[in-house]
């Protein structure tokens, strides 16, 4: 027991470095990812070394999500959001199996939250689908939320594939056409983000009322 405690410690503090040293070596840094990458953009093994590097970050819950401005600049809305949902869905994976590696506190601090209260409550695909389509979600608390539950995988496959390729196409599109950062602002924009909330909120109805049906079936 005492071995197994200390391996989660470990394995916590690795983590914690990890990310410390990625972010003093500036590798954590879009911009410098973005003019790397630059440089190799016609080179077709870039594609999978975007989402490896993406599938790593989310794994450990580090920030993923700034491959955002790596793969809307360089390429083309469609294929970005291959690399994006791609690089998020085994990033996911790989944290929903990492998740029972974390040390007791942290399983507290995730059982307090909401999204671990509602996924406890509705483990079905829609309760995942809204949450990965709502702007600015945090993926991490998703995925270590599911893993700890143990949610129905493939719920959790496909809810990450298609609420991150809807959410990244979006913000691709934006990213990829924009020149100046007053276009950039359009990302904020509700005709950028509303149909997302539009979405989450649906599907969020959809499980409330099946919810109540089952309840009065009881």
């Amino acid at each position: 027991m005492a071995q197994r405690y200390i391996t989660k410690i470990l394995f916590l503090v690795a983590l914690i470095a990890i990310g410390i040293i990625l972010q003093l070596a500036g590798l954590l840094d879009a911009e410098k990812i973005l003019a790397i990458a630059r440089e190799f953009s016609q080179h077709w093994w870039l594609i999978p070394v975007l989402i490896l590097l993406q599938g790593i970050l989310f794994s450990f819950a580090l920030a993923g999500s700034l491959f955002l401005w790596v793969a809307a600049p360089l390429y083309p809305p469609a294929m970005a959001t291959f690399i994006l949902s791609a690089g998020a869905t085994f990033g996911g994976l790989g944290a929903y199996l990492l998740s029972r590696r974390l040390s007791d506190d942290w399983v507290d601090k995730i059982e307090s939250s909401g999204t671990y209260k509602l996924l406890h409550q509705q483990d079905n695909f829609f309760t995942l689908f809204a949450m990965r389509v709502f702007p600015g979600f945090p993926h991490s608390l998703i995925n270590y939320s599911s893993g700890i539950l143990r949610v129905n995988l493939g719920h959790f496959i496909s809810a990450a594939i298609l609420g991150v390729s809807i959410k990244s196409y979006l913000y691709a599109s934006v990213i990829h056409g924009a020149s100046t950062a007053e276009s950039l602002e359009s990302l904020l924009d509700l005709s950028t983000i509303g149909p997302l909330i539009l979405l989450s909120v649906l599907s969020l109805l959809g499980v409330f009322v099946n919810y109540r049906r089952a309840l009065k079936r009881k």
